[in-house]
């Protein structure tokens, strides 16, 4: 997939280099890991455009120009296109592969387009037998490093998850009972853009989609996640809780910020105010029908 794309332009992986706060430098494992847990940190899993009725394609060169130049962040098209558009404008060599995200404990072949992954090739080593290693900063609350594709149980606190190959060319990722999906099935086989269009025209547009329903933001650090839905800020792990709903405007936008890094310092006036006006409306919808 990435091999067949422009490369990204000079200015824009410096901007991006710029809102992870790291340096340049030859592609290693360190290196992908000091990026991959940057990005799940600062840039953050959100859906907002949708609820503001911004209609985002999937265009990995777009995505990076909003990572990078307008503080922004979207879902795993976005995430994980951009991501591989900037690692591969550092040296890496990035493949992108189809995925499928289960929100139940059982193989859904429907799923499959709902989730682009990233594999990334390094030098064999004791820990990567085989030098691939599964990057997905496109998951939400999932992962906050890369992992070597090696069977096995996983541990990212405060998360234990698991990876497993399934067939030959299928691999799978299980999720804590305590995160936000199932798990995630991919094919090794690399990736086409076309083959994300038609799922992501029903996440992004469907009223029966979760993301249509519920506007939503996530950041990954290591020992949790800051997740907002809605009006609802919510911490997952260390120092879990759950705050009370913000209805007032400022409070609510000052913590997309100082959280999410979400300023919206690009974003159009009257976008700002539909996005403010839907969630809000949302939320009193949410509250009405609890007290039925």
């Amino acid at each position: 997939m990435f091999e067949s794309l422009a490369p990204l332009d000079p200015d824009v992986r410096d901007a991006y280099l710029t809102r992870l706060g790291v340096e340049p430098e030859p592609p290693s494992v360190a290196a992908l890991q000091r990026l991959v847990r940057r990005h799940s940190e600062r840039i953050p899993y959100e859906t907002f455009w949708i609820h503001a009725g911004e209609a985002w394609d999937i265009d990995p060169h777009a995505a990076a120009r909003r990572v990078a130049l307008e503080q922004r962040g979207g879902y795993c098209y976005h995430l994980n296109g951009a991501f591989g558009l900037l690692l591969g404008s550092l040296g890496y060599t990035v493949r992108g592969h189809v995925g499928g995200v289960e929100i139940a404990a059982s193989p859904d072949p429907e799923a499959r387009g709902n989730h682009l992954v990233l594999t990334v090739a390094l030098s064999p080593s004791e820990e990567s037998p085989a030098g691939i290693w599964y990057v997905d900063d496109g998951l939400g609350d999932a992962l906050h490093e890369a992992l070597p594709l090696v069977a096995g149980p996983v541990r990212q606190a405060p998360f234990d998850l698991s990876l497993e190959q399934t067939d030959d060319d299928t691999w799978h990722l299980t999720h804590d009972p305590a995160g936000g999906f199932a798990g995630m099935a991919w094919t090794t086989g690399i990736a086409r853009p076309a083959d994300f269009l038609e799922k992501h025209h029903w996440l992004s547009t469907s009223p029966e989609s979760g993301f249509v329903q519920v506007a939503m933001a996530e950041t990954r650090d290591a020992t949790g996640v800051d997740v907002v839905q809605g009006l609802v800020l919510k911490r997952l792990g260390a120092d879990a809780r759950t705050d009370a709903p913000l209805t007032r405007r400022e409070d609510w936008f000052a913590m997309l910020a100082d959280v999410f890094g979400l300023t919206f310092s690009a974003t159009a006036p009257e976008v700002r105010d539909r996005l403010w006006d839907t969630v809000l409306e949302a939320h009193r919808r949410r509250e009405e029908s609890a007290e039925r």
